[in-house]
């Protein structure tokens, strides 16, 4: 008798959860799942739609995708995705990355914002990003990155792309040949500095896992921030180092306090 009144309760949620209808905080329902205003209001937000976008047709855009994210999920509950130990790993970092990016902006919250003597001196110290900004347009060889050093001994040798283009091509190392642009703002500092000091017309290699890009660049467009505009990305810059300089420490922290214990020959060594 117990069973049956377990079983008549069980299909009694089922059957209210199927005849939810969309109504209140519900914006629709889908196979029974509820999608609330504030889930919707969310998606919104990290949408970032234009003011100028008819926002009826953007919420029913938006709300779309997840009525269609949400069936394909229930689909793959279905199949049982859900209970495998690849979806509970990934489901765990993406959880755990999702609570210290959480963290991390409560911390920052707390600290203060960069002075403008600290903003200026920013500025000055990466002209890459500022004042001497530039738009590169760059001739480029890609190429598989051969696994024999005596090749890659001739290719580092090579001061030209048509030089390259003969190492590789002797070698029967496959390329392509291709045009790019790019803003000196997004190449790291170090590497900025080494292509700069480089005489005008070498190749500088960047690796890209298994592959290689071998650059030259044959014009450099000036693109100064004007001072309204670059503050803001300075600001942005420092608060980002601040923010990873206040985890690092927090992270110290905790490592001192944990008790950590490795499994035999797991441990780091000393």
């Amino acid at each position: 008798m117990r069973y049956k009144i377990i079983l008549l309760i069980t299909t009694a949620l089922i059957a209210t959860g199927c005849d939810r209808t969309a109504e209140g905080q519900s914006v629709a329902v889908v196979n029974g799942e509820e999608i609330t205003s504030s889930e919707l209001n969310g998606e919104l937000g990290m949408a970032n739609i234009a003011p100028s976008l008819d926002k009826t047709a953007a919420t029913s855009q938006v709300l779309q995708a997840m009525i269609d994210r949400r069936l394909l999920a229930q689909q793959a509950r279905a199949d049982g995705l859900d209970r495998s130990p690849e979806y509970l790993s990934r489901q765990r970092r993406t959880t755990e990355d999702l609570l210290i990016s959480m963290l991390a902006a409560r911390k920052l919250k707390t600290t203060k914002l960069p002075t403008a003597t600290e903003t200026s001196s920013f500025q000055a110290s990466r002209p890459e990003i500022f004042g001497k900004r530039e738009t590169w347009s760059l001739e480029q060889i890609q190429y598989e990155t051969p696994s024999d050093p005596k090749i890659n001994s001739q290719i580092m040798a090579s001061k030209s792309l048509s030089a390259l283009a003969e190492v590789l091509g002797k070698n029967g190392v496959r390329y392509s040949k291709a045009k790019s642009r790019v803003s000196s703002a997004v190449v790291p500092q170090e590497m900025y500095r080494k292509i700069v000091a480089l005489p005008p017309g070498e190749i500088f290699i960047v690796p890209a896992g298994a592959q290689s890009v071998a650059n030259v660049i044959v014009s450099r467009e000036p693109a100064p921030l004007s001072d309204s505009a670059a503050r803001p990305v300075a600001v942005a810059a420092l608060r980002q180092t601040q923010g990873a300089k206040l985890m690092e420490g927090t992270l110290k922290d905790l490592r001192d306090k944990a008790k950590i214990e490795y499994k035999q020959g797991f441990a780091p060594k000393k």
